[in-house]
C-alpha cells in the first residue's frame, strides 16, 4: 500500500487550495487521447514489447493568477489532478488506472505547456508465479507512477474550448516494493480538448510584488527515512529499511538552497540477499557475514515552493561491503514545512534508473 500513501501524502500537502473568496478560482477541464509504444529501457521486457498501447488523459486544473507569492515567481503555474486510463494491448500486462496530481508550467506566452503528474496506479494483471509468470515488469496491483506532458495548449478559442496536442510519458514501477519490478515507459502522441467551466472569463494576472532578498545561515538537518523493499529475487521476502541523514544546506535565494550531507542505510532486504548468494551462488563469491550496512556522502539541491520544496540528491558509497547496483545513487522527491523547522518528506532513492525505495521521512531543519 506504499504508493498509495506516498499518493496521498502528495494530494494533502502539495495542494492547498486556497478558501479565500476573493481569489477567483478559474477551472478548466481537458481530455485526450493517447496512442504510443512501451521503450525498451531493458531487454528483460522484450517479450512483452508486442502492441502499441493507447488510453485517455482526462484533467481537472485549477488556474493560477499570483494571488500567492510562489505562483508568479514560477509563471502563474495550474495545479490540478489527472486520471489516466491505460489499454497496454498485450494480455500479460493488462490495463492500467491512475490517478494523479499535477502541475502545468506554461512557456512561450502560455502555448506550451509542461504537466509534470505524480500519483498511483492500479494494475488488473500483476505477476502471478502460476497465472502470469511472463509479466515481469508488474509485481503488484499497485504501483506508483509519473506522467510528464509537452503539448501546445491553446484554451477558449470558441466559448470556452480549445484544443492541445503534443507528446507524454508516462512511467510505472512499485519502486522495489514487490518484485518483480522491471517497470514500463509509455512515449505517446496526444490530441484533445480543454473546457473552460466558466465560458472563456479573463482573469488578470498580477504582477509579482519585489521582495527583499533572502539571506540565512548554514542550517543544520537531521532527518530519519524508512520503508518496506525487497530485493529483485522474486519471493525473496520484503522487509524495513531505516536511514539516518544529516546533511547542512545553504540559501541561495528564494528558492534555493544547495546541500551537502551523509545517509547511514540499514538496508534489511540485503541481509537477505547476502545469505541468498552465499548459499546459493558461491561463484559470487559473497561470504554470509559480509556487513549489510552503507554509508554514503551526497551533494543535494532543494526548490522551495511554499511549505513544499522539491529535493534532488546525488551520492556516493564511501562504505560499500556489499557491491549492489554500484556506488553511486540518487534521490528525488518532495518535502512537506510544518512551521519552520520540521518537515515530512517522501523521496525515491534509485541508482541511475533502477529504483531501489520509497522512503518516507520526518527531519528537523535548525
Amino acid at each position: 500500500m506504499r504508493p498509495l500513501f506516498c499518493f496521498i501524502f502528495c494530494l494533502c500537502f502539495a495542494f492547498g487550495f486556497s478558501q479565500d473568496d476573493e481569489i477567483p478560482k478559474k477551472y478548466v477541464l481537458d481530455v485526450s487521447q493517447f496512442y504510443g509504444s512501451i521503450l525498451l529501457h531493458n531487454t528483460d521486457i522484450s517479450h512483452l514489447i508486442t502492441n502499441h498501447p493507447g488510453g485517455i488523459i482526462l484533467g481537472f486544473n485549477r488556474k493560477r493568477f499570483g494571488h500567492e507569492d510562489w505562483e508568479a515567481s514560477l509563471g502563474y503555474p495550474d495545479t490540478g489532478f489527472s486520471f489516466v486510463y491505460q489499454d497496454m494491448n498485450n494480455p500479460t500486462l493488462g490495463k492500467n488506472f491512475g490517478l494523479y496530481a499535477h502541475y502545468n508550467f506554461y512557456f512561450f506566452r502560455r502555448n506550451l505547456q509542461l504537466r509534470v503528474a505524480q500519483g498511483v496506479a492500479y494494475n488488473t494483471n500483476p505477476y502471478d508465479k502460476n497465472k502470469n509468470f511472463r509479466n515481469n515488469a508488474y509485481g503488484s496491483h499497485l504501483l506508483s507512477t509519473t506522467m510528464v506532458m509537452f503539448n501546445y495548449h491553446k484554451e477558449n478559442l470558441f466559448e470556452g474550448l480549445g484544443v492541445k496536442a503534443g507528446l507524454s510519458l508516462i512511467h510505472y514501477s512499485n519502486a522495489n516494493f514487490k518484485a518483480p519490478n522491471t517497470s514500463t515507459n509509455t512515449m505517446a502522441v496526444n490530441f484533445g480538448l480543454t473546457y473552460d467551466l466558466d465560458g472563456g472569463k479573463v482573469y488578470e494576472y498580477l504582477e509579482p510584488v519585489p521582495k527583499e532578498k533572502v539571506t540565512e545561515p548554514i542550517r543544520y538537518n537531521l532527518a530519519l527515512r524508512g520503508g518496506v523493499n525487497e530485493s529483485d529475487v522474486i519471493n525473496s521476502g520484503r522487509y524495513g529499511f531505516w536511514i539516518l541523514s544529516a546533511y547542512a544546506d545553504k540559501r541561495l535565494g528564494k528558492r534555493s538552497a544547495i546541500q551537502l550531507g551523509a545517509d547511514v542505510f540499514f538496508s534489511n532486504f540485503l541481509k537477505e540477499l547476502i545469505r541468498f548468494q552465499s548459499t546459493s551462488f558461491p561463484e559470487m563469491d559473497v561470504a554470509a557475514d559480509t556487513d549489510y550496512k552503507r554509508v554514503g556522502l551526497f551533494v543535494g539541491h532543494e526548490l522551495f515552493v511554499n511549505k513544499l520544496s522539491v529535493v534532488a540528491q546525488l551520492g556516493y558509497y564511501v562504505y560499500y561491503p556489499f557491491d549492489f547496483e554500484g556506488r553511486m545513487y540518487n534521490r528525488v522527491g518532495m518535502k512537506r514545512y510544518f512551521r519552520d523547522k520540521v518537515f515530512g518528506a517522501i523521496t525515491l532513492k534509485s541508482h541511475g534508473a533502477k529504483a531501489e525505495a520509497v522512503e518516507f521521512g520526518i527531519g528537523i531543519r535548525l
